[in-house]
């Protein structure tokens, strides 16, 4: 295991106390709250600002448990909501069948995710060069990572809501009534500029107690993605040359044994380009919870089966059971046994249905009995990162973008390496059937690991899907928060299709 950061540093804000990083590529002290105005005085004090923007993407319980990945396996047709019982997480409930509302939802958590790291992006590009005893070579790989981040923001808020206010440089309390609200193709516009800039400046590979920073690679593909849900045509090319600068770099490969992707032993392994690092030794208490003050990765607690007692797995709160849609259709896949657990299949086992029960759990993320934090809280220490993305899934969208500009020779290349790992035939299709075959592959590759919705959306297919949940067709967004309303006087407006 590599170095896991087990304190909180310093805030970058006024009065904003940052809370603490992500482990594996850090080691800082702790220093307490510090004045924005004391503060990157030197390099040491410039990467203990850096590290607190990678900080927020750990964050899983801002106004309520959202935990993005799950989230979204929740609001697709992998999982349910589940929990103990229809009251247990409203929000959840809400994201399953579609009923949220500007109150009800897990979405002023997300927005206040965001605009938190952004926040803390914006103060760190536009100080950094000014920062005495700091290195050019320093400057310029930390502004990359972050605007990276700030890209990862903005794509967060461009799925979710669309219309979000863009924001590329520190506020001060009266620019929140002159809010520039460019809509998806102006958040767009920023997300890809920033990445470009990122993929001139990031490393191409990072190691030992580097693990966990973003590199050249993660930038491009997270480019890929951005361009791919915008859904425009005209970047099908731009999708398939990042793709395949990435495949070309030789610097990833599929894991020979698609079992082995989600096991503690491979994390930041051959197919990881870019990962959310935890750490269960961490010690966290509830008394930090809802501060984004914790380090364990608590998302792997809520899919645990409720009261489990047997072997293997620990007991968890039972959210986001494998909905039956998803085992009807994957049960004959190879990756099937590798991506859910059929508590029925277990000996000597025994667990409490909860809310929305299939008898089918998560097997990607679930709480492992020998990966259990040995002190503190153990619901909140869970050390499981989270891949954010994978090199099967570059491949997937390189073979997309592929079938989508007629280089189908290409495309079935990418598309069958993908199957060939977990020893399925090779496709031959063309034409639309490609494309469908393209999309299955990444519904049964990439289960449950929070793409399935993004993907509907963005292909016009989540009415069709999606439309026994409730969903309609502007769920496409999520509502903007009511708090968000209020506090802008007006100069924010609800997306439609909310009251």
């Amino acid at each position: 295991m590599n170095i896991r950061l087990k304190y909180a540093i310093a805030s970058i804000a006024l009065s904003i106390s940052i809370g603490s990083c992500s482990r594996d590529f850090l080691h800082v002290d702790p220093v307490g709250r510090t004045l924005e105005a004391n503060h990157y005085q030197n390099q040491e004090q410039a990467f203990e600002a850096l590290v607190a923007i990678y900080d927020v993407l750990q964050w899983n319980d801002q106004n309520g448990y959202m935990m993005e990945h799950l989230l979204m396996n929740v609001a697709s047709d992998d999982t349910y909501a589940g929990g103990s019982d229809a009251s247990d997480q409203p929000s959840w409930v809400a994201t399953n069948n579609f009923s949220f509302d500007a109150n009800l939802g897990p979405h002023s958590g997300l927005w206040k995710k965001a605009y938190r790291g952004i926040f803390r992006a914006n103060y760190y590009i536009q100080l950094i060069d000014e920062v005495p005893e700091t290195s050019e070579a320093f400057k310029i790989r930390t502004k990359a990572e972050a605007k990276f981040l700030r890209a990862k923001f903005y794509l967060d808020l461009m799925r979710y809501f669309g219309n979000a206010p863009l924001i590329t440089e520190p506020q001060g309390a009266d620019d929140y009534f002159n809010l520039n609200i460019p809509g998806p193709s102006g958040l767009m516009t920023q997300i890809a500029t920033d990445l470009t800039d990122a993929i001139t400046d990031l490393p191409e590979t990072v190691s030992g107690n580097e693990m966990g920073r973003v590199t050249k690679s993660a930038a491009q593909a997270l480019l890929a993605r951005a361009y791919l849900f915008s859904n425009d045509a005209t970047k099908m090319s731009d999708v398939a040359s990042l793709c395949e600068d990435i495949i070309t770099s030789n610097l990833y490969s599929l894991e020979p044994n698609f079992a082995d992707i989600f096991d503690r032993q491979h994390e930041f392994g051959v197919e990881s380009i870019f990962e959310i690092a935890y750490t269960e030794s961490s010690l966290q208490g509830w008394w930090q919870f809802g501060s984004g003050g914790g380090e364990g990765n608590v998302g792997t607690q809520f899919i645990g089966m409720r009261d489990y007692n047997g072997p293997t797995y620990a007991t968890g709160w039972g959210f986001c059971p494998i909905s039956t849609e998803l085992v009807a259709a994957m049960s004959a896949d190879p990756r099937f046994t590798h991506t859910v657990i059929d508590a029925a299949a277990l000996q000597g086992a025994s667990y409490t249905a909860g809310y929305q029960n299939t008898g089918y759990f998560m097997k990607k993320y679930a709480p492992i009995s020998a990966n259990a934090a040995l002190d503190g809280d153990v619901a909140l220490n869970w050390g499981t990162n989270t891949r954010v993305i994978r090199y099967a899934d570059v491949l997937l969208m390189a073979a997309e973008a592929n079938a989508r500009t007629n280089s189908e020779s290409t495309a079935l290349g990418y598309l069958n390496q993908v199957r060939n790992r977990v020893g399925l035939p090779a496709k031959s299709s063309s034409g639309a059937q490609l494309i469908d075959d393209i999309m299955e592959e990444r519904r049964f590759e990439l289960a449950c690991e929070g793409h399935r919705f993004h993907d509907l959306v963005r292909t016009g297919k989540a009415s069709e899907v999606l439309g026994s949940q409730g969903y309609q067709s502007h769920n496409n967004y999520f509502p903007i928060p009511q708090n968000e309303l209020d506090a802008s006087n007006g100069a924010l407006t609800q997306n439609p299709g909310y009251n």
